[in-house]
């Protein structure tokens, strides 16, 4: 591989880091060409870009960003790198979903906000709620107090409307 082409590769990963809101790094030792495959389709229906680099290749790149300091020793042997731009953990619940079914695919790192997580923390970052999943529940708390409101000026009307008859069925009795 000339310089050049390392050069750019070098310079794309760094971009996709710096936009990307969620690293993670796995090792893939062990993949058939079939499960790599359908991995892959699995991060892109996520929304997540998967890619397999040199170690020296990205440990270059994420040297050149501020706050990947502490990953840095974790790029032994094959290393795949899932670079997530809205949801921080669809790579994580596409990763332990597949490894459950193949017991491959094994997660080196995560880095989240610039925070580093073992791989060992998986299952906590498959369960975190998703984006949608945050947003739905930040409507419906928006949406609580405006419906609470309309009941309570429904209910008001209703009992005046009750009240009015009540008056009306005592004056023509």
């Amino acid at each position: 591989m000339k310089r050049s082409e390392k050069e750019a590769i070098i310079a794309e990963v760094a971009e996709r880091a710096s936009r990307a809101v969620a690293l993670y790094f796995a090792d893939f030792t062990g993949l058939t060409v079939a499960e790599e495959t359908e991995l892959r389709r699995e991060f892109r229906k996520s929304g997540v870009e998967y890619t397999v680099v040199k170690n020296t290749l990205i440990r270059k790149a994420l040297e050149q960003l501020q706050g990947y300091d502490h990953v840095l020793d974790k790029f032994v042997g094959p290393t795949g790198v899932a670079f997530a731009y809205d949801d921080p953990s669809a790579p994580a619940k596409v990763i332990k979903k597949f490894t459950e079914r193949t017991g491959k695919f094994k997660l080196k790192a995560a880095v989240i906000e610039k925070q580093l997580y073992d791989g060992s923390k998986l299952d906590e970052l498959a369960s975190m709620p998703g984006r949608k999943e945050i947003m739905a529940s930040i409507v419906g708390s928006i949406q609580a107090p405006a419906s609470g409101i309309v009941n309570a000026i429904n209910a008001v009307m209703r009992d005046l409307v009750l009240v009015l008859d009540a008056i009306e069925k005592k004056k023509a009795a």
